[in-house]
């Protein structure tokens, strides 16, 4: 049912993202999160880090358009309402370089309300909140910036802040990618900011991090900028370009150092706590001692596995290596395992990448050309092939955390009568075991292959949802009728705009005209800034031949099919979900 109207959707949409800002931090912490943020980062260099600072808080930049709505949202999300803020002047800046504006247009305050880790950690969500009264002129610098995301990032406060650990840490960051971002000193609170935007290759849907240190650090903020109150540049202790290069050129070393540490299942033989020598490692999993010692040595390089510092440790015969949490998603029985993902990555896939060259030539997709078919056919075939296929899909599964509590969701399950969400291609059904298990009293309806459809039987038996679930066994035409919410996740980007189109035309003719449609796609970024959407729509290219699309890209394929975009929303794993209604009919003509 249509939970949003056109002036009513920027506030939704603000709730959203609060609401998936505060789960975000409440699920992740350091060990975590620094190797997403950092991909390939050492382990001393991550040791050093963890060292030396903690998860902190989310930052979002909110534009309520007074106090009271403001508060509303905070009430909305299970945020305290009584926050105390304060004056914004970095991000009060920031704003009125990026648009051209007076500072004194702009009133951002800052307010940081508490939220709890699992481990019940004293963390938050710091909202910047640029209050944007009606026909105040600045409507179009919020839409600006829900886009950009400009000030959305992670922070990590420093524990001791001295000029020499904020140098150290400023040099690990560089080392591994991450670019100065601009930063100041804010004196209503005393303290400093350093931001950085992270490396393209980042698994996480955040692009900026902070280092917040408590006091006035402004000669680091100077070094941290390379002159005060000027632009941000690369650090000149970035590694030099011909390092720069070769470390690029060696990535596909990582994927498959990566697919083979998963073939091998050797994280399935490690644990986290007990250090392994390689020795009896290899007795384990049928290896060569003195080889997998090399590729464990690489990947502890990778963040993958740590080396145990035991006094016997120079002696490569008593060497003993540990799981990290990073290498511990390679493991079969991991939650959310990406295991598969690295089977697919470090297989078919990486096969296909080598022709990414035909793909370039052509216009025409490389797996196609490599294995005389397309990918669809040719995993249909091998159903050793189509289970890892499934699963690698189901693996990224954590984008999906925020959706049970969008608001077309959960006003679907508060409505008075009995709801039904249709997951259109749901997969293994993983997205509809989590909107089901959030909401007993909602219904789901299941579309997908035969085969797809069996798996996802089974996993929504196992979850106890599968009493309120109908399967249907076919294709994008057999769009079943009557639903409240529909759901689309990660389909379009498989396909050209012309199939697009007939996608979307079957959903809107078996939409009820109160329904919602949800799509999950990656949204490639308009000012062209670093996201996963850039390096998956080369991956579409190169493997399936669809592609990822801008927002109004999709609001034209949704409008040509009778469809009006609301707004959209970010995920995790720099996803979005798009809120989608059907169009109003035309006025008949006056007589």
């Amino acid at each position: 049912m249509t939970t949003t109207f056109p002036d009513e959707t920027m506030l939704l949409d603000d709730t959203a993202r609060l609401r998936a800002a505060a789960a975000f931090v409440r699920e992740h912490d350091s060990a975590t999160l620094l190797p997403l943020l950092l991909p390939g980062i050492s382990a001393p260099d991550l040791r050093a880090l963890a060292g030396h600072c903690h998860f902190a808080h989310a930052g979002l930049l909110l534009f309520p358009p007074d106090a009271d709505a403001l508060r509303a949202q905070l009430a909305d999300c299970g945020l305290a309402v009584d926050t105390p803020s304060h004056p914004s002047v970095v991000v009060r800046e920031r704003l009125a370089r990026r648009h051209r504006r007076d500072p004194a247009e702009l009133d951002v305050r800052i307010l940081r309300p508490r939220v709890y880790g699992v481990a019940g950690e004293r963390r938050a969500v710091e909202v910047f909140a640029l209050t944007v009264s009606p026909h105040s002129g600045l409507e179009g610098i919020a839409a600006l910036e829900r886009t950009g995301r400009h000030e959305a990032h992670l922070a990590f406060e420093v524990d001791h802040p001295d000029p020499l650990v904020l140098r150290g840490l400023c040099a690990i960051l560089a080392r591994h990618g991450a670019r100065p971002d601009g930063g100041g000193y804010n004196p209503h609170e005393d303290g400093t900011v350093l931001y950085f935007t992270t490396p393209a290759d980042a698994a996480c849907g955040y692009r900026r991090m902070e280092l917040y240190a408590h006091g006035d650090h402004r000669d680091s903020l100077a070094a941290h900028l390379d002159r005060p109150d000027g632009p941000a540049r690369p650090r000149s202790d970035a590694r030099p370009p011909a390092e720069t290069l070769l470390h690029l050129l060696t990535g596909a070393w990582t994927t498959q150092a990566l697919a083979s540490f998963a073939r091998l299942r050797l994280p399935d033989a490690m644990d986290t706590r007990t250090a392994y020598r390689a020795e009896d490692l290899a007795r384990r999993t049928g290896t060569h001692p003195g080889s997998l010692t090399t590729l464990l040595r690489y990947l502890t390089m990778l963040g993958a596995v740590t080396r145990d510092d035991t006094p016997d440790a120079d002696d490569e015969q008593q060497e003993g290596f540990r799981l990290t949490e990073l290498g511990a998603l390679l493991r079969e029985d991991a939650p959310a395992s990406m295991r598969p993902l690295a089977l697919m990555y470090g297989g078919p896939f990486y096969r296909s990448f080598g022709a990414l060259d035909h793909t370039v030539r052509t216009g025409q997709p490389a797996f196609d050309h490599v294995f005389g078919e397309n990918h669809f056919d040719h995993f249909a075939r091998d159903p050793e092939l189509v289970d890892v296929f499934d699963c690698s899909m189901a693996a990224s599964s954590r984008m999906f955390r925020p959706l049970p509590a969008h608001p077309a969701v959960t006003a679907a399950a508060r409505a008075p009568g009995p709801a039904t969400v249709v997951d259109v291609a749901g997969g293994n059904g993983e997205l509809l075991r989590q909107i089901l298990t959030a909401h007993p009293g909602l219904r789901g309806v299941l579309l997908e292959r035969p085969h797809a459809v069996a798996t996802a039987r089974r996993l929504l038996d196992a979850a106890g949802c599968g009493a309120r679930c109908d399967y249907r066994a076919g294709d994008f035409a057999d769009v079943p009728p009557g639903g409240d919410v529909y759901v689309l996740a990660r389909v379009l980007h498989d396909w050209d705009d012309d199939r697009c189109r007939e996608i979307l035309g079957h959903i809107a003719r078996a939409m009820p005209a109160h329904a919602d449609l949800l799509v999950v796609e990656r949204l490639l970024p308009a000012d062209g800034s670093p996201s996963l959407a850039t390096a998956w729509d080369l991956h579409m290219a190169c493997n399936v031949g669809g592609r990822e699309r801008r927002a109004d890209h999709y609001a034209r394929l949704l409008a040509d099919a009778g469809l009006r975009l609301h707004g959209h929303t970010p995920l995790p794993l720099d996803a979005h979900v798009l809120h989608v209604g059907k169009a109003p009919l035309p006025s008949p003509p006056r007589a």
